[in-house]
């Protein structure tokens, strides 16, 4: 017997699966959503936060004092940190862009594959379909972002299960915490990368009383629900660092917690009803500016690395690190080999003391009509035609523009981000001009401009009738938990649809929409062409929508250009994830996405 048990661990051995298990730490990533750099108490900067376990990772790790992601937007920001390079070189520049490029990328999880490890995620996606998931090297998923049914793949005990709806009832945010735990179970035995994208503390805010109650008090009720949000992950993080010291794990797995970008203040943080669009509770503070900004407040963002025995504990990090980081440090760590196509570092050796040098010479950003570099203690800004030069080792609040003061400087880094923006896709040091709202935001946090006066009822930049370019017929539209709802105008006669307008797209399209219908019925797209002054009755590709969620392939053959197009619903009205039109060679066209 003796011999027979030798002989089977000398085989495993000699097969390389032993190798695997014994010496490739585990990975775990923590995303948080418009999570603001203000809110982790190891911050030291509100008292009014409850976050011991985050905090603990912190103690036990680094705290990384000027941690950055690749865009003060949640879809550009999650394609760079899971594919480990900066978004704008394939394609992934704001929400709504289309995401053939980051289909084209490998992702951490698809790297790691390679070297035998086992992976998983949970909590929110936003990069295409949730059944596509797997496609990008995911092998066991668990999507859940809100209170709504998600998708799985496996259950909340660590077994498989036929791939679906999930039907667990748990508020999401413990739904994610319990996944991440079945899932370290279920490979406690092999090295394993797991992604836990908590969405939170995102809108809709939709904390239980059970978390509510721990911030009693007088403090604006959108502050208190995102502390509540936030306290709900940490109890979940808690968890998992429990279960990773029941297998004895804790010291073979490095664990990253990362928000995605900064807290969205919308200026005034008004603490409106509801818990709908607006401020999230979170905040920035010191740091100036909000989500939908390059300053410091957009991107500078809560990040820990907690890795015991490896990481000395109590660290407070100030070279400035990337999200991209994670990609380059999991590759490295699994002893594949080095990439030169991903823009990050193994942090490892800079962490554990082994390398004293900065891991970035320089980090460099643009999204939309902005663009930033820093390099060392300088950051140099664009905002359209607006320039800022700031040193951020004394004034790590942007309040002083030291362009005038230091002219070679900024000109030297603007030569840099030029230089750079010359190979992202499409080139440029912008893709677009500024708009209204980041005007108006620069004029306040950047210029110290008063701020516009507060409209009597807070709108969104879209009216109610009218949604990311989409305007309803016949019913109501709005965003909730990443989907857009449709319904019936009450005591209405006319079955609701959208439409969207503006276009020239070619005459053979296929639409790709992922939604469900109040009540089982046809739906299709109706088209309306170059020269034509109406929607004509055989311009119609009709489709079945039952009340479960689908995705749906639609061939379209258009006469001319395609100018005017329209989504007819089944009765009752919709849900809808995503709309995507792509041209004759699956290029997108277009793809909305509803954050």
């Amino acid at each position: 017997m003796k011999f027979r048990s030798f002989a089977a661990i000398l085989a495993l051995m000699l097969s390389g699966d032993f190798c695997i298990a014994a010496g490739k730490p585990n990975v775990i990533v923590i995303f948080t959503d418009d999570h603001g750099y203000t809110d982790m108490a190891c911050q030291g900067i509100r008292d009014d936060l409850k976050t011991p376990h985050i905090d603990a990772l912190a103690e036990g790790g680094a705290r990384m004092a000027s941690g950055y992601v690749t865009a003060p937007q949640c879809v550009p920001s999650r394609a760079g940190l899971l594919s480990g390079r900066s978004q704008n070189r394939f394609g992934v520049e704001s929400n709504g862009e289309a995401l053939n490029g980051f289909n084209a990328q490998q992702t951490i999880a698809e790297r790691l594959k390679k070297a035998g490890y086992a992976t998983g995620m949970t909590g929110k996606w936003h990069l295409g379909p949730h059944q596509e998931i797997v496609d990008h090297g995911f092998d066991d998923v668990y999507y859940k972002n809100s209170n709504r049914p998600g998708w799985a793949n496996f259950d909340l005990d660590g077994n498989d299960c036929e791939p679906g709806p999930e039907h667990s009832r748990l508020y999401h945010l413990d739904a994610n915490s319990a996944a991440a735990c079945a899932f370290i179970k279920r490979h406690h035995d092999e090295p394993f990368f797991f992604y836990c994208a908590y969405r939170a503390p995102h809108v809709p805010l939709d904390a239980p009383p059970q978390y509510l109650r721990r911030f009693p008090g007088p403090m604006p009720e959108r502050r208190r629900q995102a502390l509540a949000m936030v306290s709900a992950m940490d109890d979940g993080i808690g968890q998992i660092m429990a279960t990773l010291r029941e297998y004895k794990l804790e010291e073979n797995t490095l664990i990253f917690f990362i928000g995605d970008n900064g807290a969205p203040l919308k200026i005034h943080k008004l603490d409106e009803p509801g818990a709908g669009p607006g401020w999230d509770g979170s905040l920035n503070e010191p740091l100036n500016g909000e989500k939908g900004m390059l300053s410091e407040g957009g991107i500078r963002i809560p990040f820990v690395v907690h890795w015991k025995g490896h990481i000395s504990g109590g660290q407070v990090y100030d070279h400035p690190v990337s999200s991209l980081d994670v990609a380059a440090t999991a590759v490295a760590l699994a002893g594949l080999p080095d990439d030169q196509q991903l823009d990050g570092v193994n942090l490892v050796p800079y962490l554990s003391g082994e390398n004293k040098t900065a891991p970035h010479q320089t980090l460099y950003w643009r999204w939309i009509a902005q663009s930033a570099v820093r390099e060392g203690k300088w950051k140099y800004l664009r905002g359209g035609a607006r320039e800022y030069l700031y040193d951020l080792n004394s004034d790590r609040e942007e309040k002083h523009n030291l362009l005038s003061v230091h002219p070679d400087v900024a000109a030297r880094l603007r030569t840099k981000l030029t230089a750079w923006s010359a190979d992202l896709q499409p080139p440029g040091i912008e893709t677009k001009g500024m708009s209204e709202t980041w005007e108006s935001y620069y004029d306040v946090y950047m210029d110290g401009k008063p701020a516009p006066k507060v409209r009597e009822k807070s709108a969104p930049q879209d009216s109610d009738d009218n949604l990311q370019g989409w305007t309803v017929r016949g019913g109501t539209l709005s965003i909730k938990d990443g989907e857009l709802i449709i319904r019936p105008a009450p005591k209405g006669k006319q079955q609701p649809f959208i439409v969207t307008s503006g276009i020239k797209w070619p005459t053979k399209l296929t639409a790709v929409v992922t939604m469900k219908s109040l009540q089982p019925g046809p739906a299709g797209f109706a088209w309306r062409c170059s020269g034509q002054k109406d929607f004509l009755p055989d311009q119609v590709a009709m489709f079945d929508c039952s009340a479960e969620k689908s995705t749906h392939q639609v061939s379209i053959s258009a006469v001319d250009e395609v100018i005017h197009m329209r989504l007819l619903l089944a009765p009752g009205g919709a849900d809808i994830d995503s709309v995507e039109f792509q041209d004759a060679t699956g290029k997108s066209l277009k793809n909305w996405t509803f954050d």
